[in-house]
């Protein structure tokens, strides 16, 4: 199961440079706790250099009673370096790393580096939650049929 699957490819995205208040405004305009930092690689592609979220931005700035939200860049409080994976990636390779990493959102990148979408852990446990579910109904249609004989090729 490759992680490019799975990621959301709707991602939106903002240069390093622009200011932590242009950063909640997008996060509130499109409904998303992140931002992908990113570098224009060409006209329609974009090289993740960072992550911001919500939660930075309240433990860095509100936190800390910042008040010139516009002078400050919201590169300026990316936490640590960018993890990301690449969209072929095993899932679960992918959670092994954001476990270690201790990170809950990561970039997916296509073989050339290029921003393709973003997968977070609560995607991944929708994911998982839907694989268990359909083994779980698995076991109850086998013990059903166990207790009926119902014909074993279906």
């Amino acid at each position: 199961m490759s992680i490019g699957k799975y990621c959301n490819r709707d991602v939106v995205i903002a240069a390093p440079d622009v200011s932590i208040l242009t950063a909640a405004r997008l996060m509130r305009d499109y409904h998303v706790g992140d931002l992908v930092l990113a570098e224009r690689i060409d006209p329609e592609r974009f090289r993740p250099v960072g992550i911001v979220t919500d939660r930075d931005i309240v433990l860095e700035i509100v936190a800390n009673d910042e008040v010139d939200l516009e002078r400050i860049r919201v590169g300026d409080i990316q936490m640590r370096d960018l993890v990301s994976a690449w969209e072929s990636e095993d899932v679960f390779e992918v959670i092994d790393r954001m476990r270690h990493f201790n990170v809950r959102r990561l970039p997916i990148v296509d073989g050339e580096g290029a921003l393709v979408g973003i997968v977070s852990a609560d995607d991944l446990l929708g994911v998982l939650a839907n694989y268990l579910e359909a083994l779980s109904l698995l076991v109850g249609y086998q013990n059903l049929c166990e207790d009926s004989e119902c014909d074993q090729g279906l």
